[in-house]
């Protein structure tokens, strides 16, 4: 019987994915990822080349799967910036393997800068258009918008359990989401002009 070959990359990708994000570039096991897949580890190589590429097609397929899932809406930053946050809560992960990859390959470039000028690009026409604040620039807005969203799984607090459990209660993680919203919206909406 033939062996599927996307079947066993996908496998290997997210036996990656999940190594990765405990272990970072340099901590990561070869061995482990294929063991995690069923796959022979010979396949990561002949798939992905080395340890490295493997890591940026993880953190790329990520990206990809973020963006399908949070789709950007220049004119709504606020409901952006939530959504980001609710996939964040669903993948807290996505956190640490970013985190890694600012730690291990800042200079390797991927997807992210594309996608962050594309987005930037939209932030400005919106700018134009006067559906969205202008006192900051495209990207420092952008930037703003993107901090406010992540914040809370860079903090102390939302580093550390709560109570002993490895996620918030619901009561307060509506109240961090709340908070980013209402962050992004403070920095976003247009100043109303008098009339």
């Amino acid at each position: 019987m033939p062996r599927d070959s996307s079947a066993t990359k996908a496998r290997l990708l997210d036996a990656a994915f999940n190594e990765f994000a405990a272990y970072g570039i340099a901590g990561a096991r070869v061995d482990r990822i294929a063991e995690a897949a069923g796959a022979n580890k010979r396949l990561i190589y002949a798939y992905f080349g080395n340890k490295e590429q493997l890591f940026d097609e993880v953190l790329r397929r990520a990206l990809m799967a973020g963006a399908e899932s949070v789709p950007f809406d220049a004119e709504d930053l606020p409901g952006y910036a939530g959504a980001i946050f609710d996939h964040l809560v669903a993948r807290p992960d996505l956190m640490r393997l970013r985190l890694w990859k600012l730690l291990e390959r800042p200079t390797a470039t991927g997807p992210e800068r594309e996608a962050f000028r594309l987005k930037t690009a939209e932030v400005a026409d919106a700018q134009q258009r006067g559906d969205v604040a202008r006192e900051m620039e495209p990207d420092d807005l952008l930037t703003m918008v993107l901090a406010a969203a992540q914040a809370w799984f860079w903090a102390a607090e939302g580093a550390e359990a709560e109570e002993g459990d490895q996620r918030w209660s619901p009561q307060r993680l509506a109240q961090h989401r709340a908070a980013v919203v209402e962050a992004a919206r403070r920095i976003s909406e247009p100043k109303s002009t008098p009339d």
